[in-house]
């Protein structure tokens, strides 16, 4: 059985390999009536588009999205929508050394023993190019919640963190690491072209906050926002961590520090004096941002030699041609946030499903 489509009311397919000639998303569910264009669209995509710094894979992707279906005279049907990205930058070639041995770190192996072959070009479906759809989708799911605003941001590189103390959201789209804390910027420039001329790569951390999100969303047990959520960023190519507000960070606090105090607030309404829950209690909003943190591996296709075995099973050595990000997690800044948007339109229309 495979698994290509995510949410329940607000669904969405991704569709398309690395290295084939397209690829694309069907967002179902998506209620009449919204305004929606590709230039709705396309400012996420080049957010997330390649070869727009050294900091990045050189492969040139104009990503230009083309709305298939789904909308007439600029509004959504109700019906499926289709959204259409061309590969026009393939270079298969670099993988030659792929179809014969395994990158550790990848997918390659994984994928050889469940389905007894494999697109070696770039990864075919676990390449991080597969994200250009999510991106897509995200944009759509953003019309459904106007009243929800999500920002994501770099925390951390490398284990070298921002300060908060020079948080400044501004900055955010001023520096190619989407970082908030230029000075942070300034010492990743030197990290990151570090690991890239020792044809390394580096980890990162990504973290999230969604705005407005209304006390309500989210459902118990086994349809909560927080593993709906930990769920849509797991699901993105190379995360390997979720935490909801302080995470692992409460384990090590006393109860009555991680509780989120308190008060009567105004209009009858509730005022906290914390957030440590990251804006959700019981799988259920809570009025509060919505807070969490996404870690990325360092990208596995590296040019470093690394020990590895053939197809044959017989002990070999493989380095990675081709382009890739010397750091994942700086793309991985529009993903992360098309994910928690497509959680949110869904649970939106579940939330009103349920509760009118």
């Amino acid at each position: 059985m495979s698994f290509n489509s995510f949410g329940r009311v607000f669904r969405f397919t991704t569709w398309g390999e690395s290295h084939g000639p397209a690829l694309g998303a069907v967002v179902d569910g998506c209620p009449p009536g919204l305004n929606l264009t590709e230039t709705d669209i396309q400012p996420f995509l080049d957010r997330r588009r390649p070869g727009q710094s050294r900091f990045t894979t050189q492969r040139q992707e104009p990503d230009q999205v083309r709305i298939l279906s789904g909308v007439f005279e600029g509004r959504t049907t109700g019906t499926p929508i289709a959204l259409h990205i061309d590969n026009v930058d393939q270079r298969s070639k670099d993988y030659s050394e792929v179809a014969k041995a395994y990158r550790p770190g990848h997918a390659d192996y994984a994928y050889d023993q469940k389905y007894g072959f494999r697109d070696y070009r770039g990864g075919g479906r676990s390449s991080a190019r597969e994200t250009a759809a999510r991106v897509a989708a995200g944009a759509v799911a953003r019309l459904v919640i106007p009243e929800v605003t999500i920002t994501a941001w770099v925390e951390a590189i490398g284990g070298d963190a921002i300060d908060y103390a020079r948080f400044d959201a501004a900055e955010i789209g001023n520096n190619p690491f989407f970082c908030p804390d230029p000075e942070a910027a300034i010492r990743w420039e030197a990290l990151v072209d570090a690991a890239r001329k020792d044809g390394s790569s580096l980890g990162a951390v990504v973290a999230c906050e969604a705005t407005g999100v209304p006390a309500g969303w989210g459902a118990p047990l086994y349809a909560k926002l927080d593993s709906e959520l930990a769920a849509a960023c797991m699901s993105i190519n190379a995360v390997k961590g979720f935490e909801i507000g302080d995470g692992f960070a409460a384990a090590a606090l006393r109860g009555e520090d991680n509780a989120d105090a308190m008060r009567p607030g105004n209009d009858g309404g509730v005022a906290f004096l914390a957030n440590h829950a990251g804006g959700i209690a019981g799988g259920i909003a809570t009025g509060q941002p919505v807070r969490m943190r996404v870690a990325f591996k360092p990208t596995s296709s590296i040019l470093i030699p690394v020990e590895t075995v053939t197809r044959d099973g017989a002990a070999s050595e493989i380095r990675t041609k081709g382009r890739h990000d010397p750091c994942v997690g700086i793309r991985g800044v529009p993903v992360v946030e098309a994910m928690v948007a497509l959680v949110l339109a869904d649970q939106k229309l579940l939330h009103r499903a349920q509760v009118g």
